[in-house]
């Protein structure tokens, strides 16, 4: 066989510069830097003080009065500020203040507008006053809506599609300004709760709650019927009595009834401040237009602000250079300071000044760019689950032995979150309060056996439900006398599921021997809706129906789309479905409301998609949401835990656990599952990561070296062929 090198030394003074061609290739590859080639940042963004994430999908609202969601909290939480906010550290969560100056205490009046005491009866409260005081000085962060020229008149607040000609995004105008946040604002923004245009998902629980908001948006319906414009309403105009000025740091708000819960609701965002500026700023002729809108960018006193929104491709958040500042806990909860996340107490907060979200619509691609550095943090999907996590022999989740010598670390979370499988208990066979009837609904809550699910479906990361309420809440009772004694019982150490013998025993008590009705001879068919489709939904499907099988029960799948399983919930034609429900706030209350017989789906249209009654249930519902976390409130929960589980409305599902893993240069690292403002409160170490990323990420040359080669081979005949000829000619 020829030898290729000898050939290529032969030829080589024939083939003209290729040789030199080569070598400068050669000599420019060894040349370059070791900065990463598929690096999708700037080089020199390398050394700062830049945090990356991803986000799935573009956030649909901005306006934090409209925002009900998580993908959006994202963003909104570190650019709106409400008064309250969740410590960072400690559990069970608790509320401190963030503008304001202290947590604000509910005070009680009779009819006669007399004070009662905190645990007086809620049929003798007429009136409930909170008083809040802002922090003074608090500033906006720099926007156009507050830009004045020198005689104090606001530059951008008469503007007309002509004068809008060549403004294409917020960054066009050329001047910004800034203000003190105002106690106006947050009075303001209840305001905007009533507005006809702007559609807050919260406002029709909010007019139960507080004084005159429901007279107050009929009042402003009949108004912007008559409005002929951009739908702007000067709110200021207006007087709502339950949400009332006291002073420019201070103003109160009054519910109509006791409701310890609404504390809660003023960490969220529905409460944050909205200037005045800034709604009338967006409201003008041609601004939704050109897509300048609260919903577009956002105007906050917090940390950060939006920079940069181009949704389908990234979002930007940078450091609000008119924040005030907020110091790190300097306590938590028992092991913090053990595991150095107690480390950065007492420094100034934020500690990034960038944060960068690029879109990533596919998983995949977003979990090897966080392998390669290119993001801080990243959760497990299912398809990278064996990758990065493995069980012990205890069941402990712990990390592969890839990620721990990439120095990437695991976090889990038990989320205030319940999946549950709901029966409809207007259904004529499933439902109803008989004990044929219950005794079906808990011999199939026995034989669905959610172990099993949560190792197959859910790679073992969640936690089989004993009630309504999830780890974290006031009223969850753990280990042996928090169990389910009619689905589980209590075996050394831990929850056993009650075996299938049992469930049988208990369908031959109901009339269905074997799944067959006792008196027909007929097999039980029972439909579960589903908004589940494709081919991803077959496995799960098919592990129902042999779960079903188990009690000889013909489990019928009735899978259609989101807005057809909606209507079928609504009008209560679902005999069997699955649901779940994420917590607004870490009260009891906010679960055992998807069971208040008023709540029903069929009747009301409330969150009781069960169509769930029991007189005794509602009557301790109506006792327990009005009473503050103490024993006694306690011992309702556990009365109305109790009737759950012996009703069984619901096949109580499981908790998920939440799995986060961050790179080691990602600092205070502490899962809140309650809290949207953590960015602050992260830390990065870029020299760290850039030395990472560079390790990880070198170019490989030799497949590029292999290639020059065997294209030299390829072409060498041509080449020889031709110069042969060539020389022939000249002869």
């Amino acid at each position: 066989m020829t030898n290729p090198i000898k050939i290529i030394n032969r030829y080589i003074p024939r083939l003209g510069n290729f040789p030199q061609l080569l070598v400068c290739v050669l000599l420019l590859c060894t040349g370059c830097d070791y900065s990463p080639w598929n690096n999708p940042y700037p080089n020199e963004d390398s050394a700062k003080n830049i945090y990356y994430d991803s986000f799935p999908e573009r956030p649909k609202h901005l306006d934090p009065v409209s925002s009900y969601s998580a993908n959006e909290y994202v963003f909104l939480g570190q650019i709106y500020e409400p008064p309250l906010q969740y410590h960072f550290l400690k559990r069970p969560y608790q509320l401190i203040p963030l503008t304001a100056t202290e947590l604000p205490r509910a005070r009680y009046f009779n009819k006669a507008g007399q004070p009662l005491e905190e645990d007086s009866d809620p049929a003798d409260v007429y009136r409930v006053k909170y008083t809040i005081s802002i922090k003074p000085a608090l500033l906006y962060q720099p926007h156009p809506a507050f830009a004045k020229n020198a005689s104090g008149k606001y530059l951008y607040h008469d503007l007309d599609p002509q004068k809008l000609e060549n403004i294409h995004a917020l960054s066009d105008f050329d001047t910004v300004g800034t203000r003190k946040l105002l106690a106006n604002d947050y009075v303001y923004q209840i305001k905007r709760m009533a507005h006809p245009r702007v559609h807050s998902p919260i406002a029709g629980l909010m007019r139960k709650y507080i004084l005159g908001l429901d007279e107050f948006a009929k009042e402003l319906s009949e108004i912007e019927k008559d409005d002929t414009t951009s739908g702007y309403i000067d709110l200021n105009r207006f007087e709502l009595p339950g949400a009332r000025v006291v002073d420019d740091t201070t103003f109160e708000i009054t519910l109509k009834q006791k409701y310890p819960q609404f504390i809660y609701w003023l960490s969220m965002s529905f409460f944050a401040p909205m200037p005045w500026e800034a709604d009338y700023f967006y409201s003008q002729e041609g601004m939704t237009d050109k897509n300048i809108t609260l919903d577009w960018y956002p105007v906050g006193t917090g940390p950060f602000m939006l920079s940069e929104n181009n949704p389908n491709r990234r979002m930007v958040l940078k450091r609000n250079p008119n924040f005030r500042g907020e110091a790190y806990p300097s306590e938590g909860e028992a092991g913090d300071l053990e595991s150095g996340i107690l480390e950065d107490a007492g420094k100034n907060m934020p500690f990034i000044d960038t944060a960068i979200y690029s879109l990533e619509k596919e998983s995949i691609p977003a979990w090897n760019k966080f392998l390669q550095g290119y993001y801080d943090t990243s959760g497990i999907v299912s398809d990278s689950f064996d990758q990065a996590v493995q069980f012990n022999t205890q069941g402990d989740a712990e990390l592969t032995d890839e990620m721990r010598e990439k120095g990437i670390n695991l976090q889990t979370a038990v989320t205030t979150s319940s999946y549950y499988m709901g029966f409809n208990m207007a259904d004529e066979v499933i439902g109803g309060n008989s004990e044929r009837a219950t005794l079906l609904r808990r011999a199939i809550s026995i034989a669905v056996d959610y172990e099993e699910y949560i190792s197959i479906f859910a790679n073992g990361r969640g936690e089989p439900a004993q009630g309504p309420i999830p780890p974290g809440i006031f009223g969850n009772i753990p280990g042996e006398p928090g169990i389910n004694p009619y689905v589980y019982e209590w075996q050394g150490d831990k929850a056993v599921r009650r075996s299938i013998e049992e469930a049988k025993a208990l369908l031959v008590q109901a009339g269905y021997p074997n799944g067959r009705n006792k008196n027909t001879g007929k097999q039980l068919v029972l439909n579960l809706d589903s908004p589940a489709a494709g081919p991803g939904s077959k496995a799960s499907f098919d592990w129902l129906r042999k779960q079903y099988a188990k009690l000889g029960i013909n489990l019928v799948i009735r899978a259609t789309d989101y807005n057809r399983f909606q209507e079928k919930i609504r009008k209560g034609t679902a005999q069997i479905f699955q649901w779940g429900w994420n917590a607004d706030y870490p009260d009891p209350e906010n679960f055992f409301f998807l069971l208040y017989g008023p709540n029903a789906k069929i009747d009301h249209n409330g969150e009781n998609a069960a169509n769930y009654k029991n007189a005794e249930f509602d009557e301790l519902f109506n006792q327990m949401k009005s009473m503050s976390n103490s024993p006694q409130r306690q011992d309702v929960i556990n009365k109305m835990v109790e009737i759950l589980r012996h009703d069984a409305p619901w096949l109580w599902g499981f908790h998920p656990v939440g799995f986060s893993l961050h790179h080691e240069w990602y600092k205070n690292a502490k899962p809140n599952l309650m809290a949207n403002n953590t960015l602050k409160y992260k830390r990065i170490e870029p020299r760290l990561r850039t030395e990472n990323r560079t390790a990880w990420n070198q170019p490989i040359w030799w497949p590029i070296a292999l290639v020059i080669i065997l294209l030299i081979i390829m072409l060498l005949p041509a080449i020889i062929s031709y110069r042969r000829k060539e020389t022939e000619s000249i002869l």
